[in-house]
């Protein structure tokens, strides 16, 4: 938004103000300075500031920062879970890395020759990510999944197990 220039630009600085003082609050929580109820008494005056200039952004004379305002106002909710749920980031930082492996690996072979290649590639990603985040056994999870094709018995969870 500030390099579109103009009214995009003032609405574009004002946004990127509350961030900045949004993650100055979030270092504080972090790092243990401050108590998350008064993360949380801070964060909702700014919240309603941040609504209010998204508003008045999707009024703006740009019509790609209406609707980028009118995007992240239809899900001004969501932005905001990791004020009320303990244990999320406001960043998906570590999604990001997660993936870096996968982005690595495109890269370097070019990626796949075929739209099954590539649904084979996400398949086996996924796995690959899902077991190592869970301490799974890769290869014994692909291991079941294909003895469970073979036997046409139902193929293993990759949900983690409920804790009860």
């Amino acid at each position: 938004m500030i390099d579109r220039g103009g009214a995009a630009k003032a609405t574009g600085e004002l946004l990127l103000e509350h961030r900045s003082v949004l993650f100055a609050w979030w270092h504080r929580l972090r790092e243990g300075r401050w108590a998350r109820s008064t993360f949380q008494w801070y964060v909702g005056p700014l919240r309603q500031s941040f609504r209010a200039e998204l508003e008045r952004g999707s009024r703006s004379r740009c019509p790609k920062t209406a609707a980028t305002c009118l995007e992240l106002l239809a899900r001004e909710r969501a932005l905001w879970t990791f004020t009320r749920v303990e244990g999320l980031d406001p960043t998906n930082n570590s999604a990001e890395r997660r993936l870096r492996h996968a982005v690595l690996w495109r890269k370097s072979s070019y990626g796949t020759q075929s739209h099954y290649g590539s649904r084979f590639v996400e398949a086996i990603l996924t796995v690959v990510s899902s077991c190592q985040q869970q301490g799974r056994n890769v290869l014994a999870y692909l291991t079941a999944g294909c003895r469970a094709f073979a036997t046409r018995t139902q193929v293993p969870s990759l949900a983690p197990p409920t804790v009860s």
